[in-house]
């Protein structure tokens, strides 16, 4: 028993040996830990930051297929029509024929108001440079001067963004 209180105090004392020569970490020591935490902080974060790149291009590719999608989608009925109106038959009268045309011509207005777009572009509308490309002038006494007196292509926008200028004659 003498032998285990001996070799108990001899852990004892290797014991507080041990914790006497763990020291304090110098101010170098101290410095280059927290450096090499900020280090790691920051190659997370780049990290991070790749990542939410990627997420987000891969996000706006979608966006982009699906809207590409669903205006196709609204305007497949429209291409149907045509097609049908294209199709050989004989016992359509030109009446009938024209009539489809006018009504599959009011479904693709119909599928482009859907979308937000609207047509401008008048007879009588004022000229306005920022909507209307003006290809000619014309004397017109009916008109007031600078407003349209013939409209060649109407033009587009979807919402404030100008998809295609009109393209006019101005009176002068």
């Amino acid at each position: 028993m003498a032998k285990e209180k001996k070799a108990k105090v001899n852990e004892a004392e290797e014991t507080e040996a041990k914790v006497e020569e763990v020291k304090e970490p110098t101010n170098e020591e101290k410095l280059q830990a927290e450096l090499n935490e900020t280090k790691d902080q920051l190659l997370r974060m780049a990290a991070e930051y790749d990542n939410f790149r990627k997420r987000s291009q891969r996000e706006k590719e979608s966006l982009y297929s699906e809207c590409k999608s669903s205006v196709v989608n609204d305007l497949l009925p429209v291409i149907d029509n045509f097609e049908r109106c294209v199709a050989p038959a004989d016992d359509t009268s030109y009446e009938d024929y024209k009539k489809g045309v006018e009504l599959t011509y009011k479904q693709f207005g119909e599928a482009l108001k859907k979308l937000g777009i609207e047509a401008f572009g008048e007879v009588g509308e004022a000229f306005d440079p920022n909507l209307h490309n003006a290809v000619m002038h014309t004397e017109d006494e009916n008109l007031p001067e600078n407003s349209i007196s013939n409209v060649l292509m109407k033009g587009y926008k979807l919402g404030d963004k100008i998809i295609r200028a009109a393209m006019v004659a101005v009176a002068n």
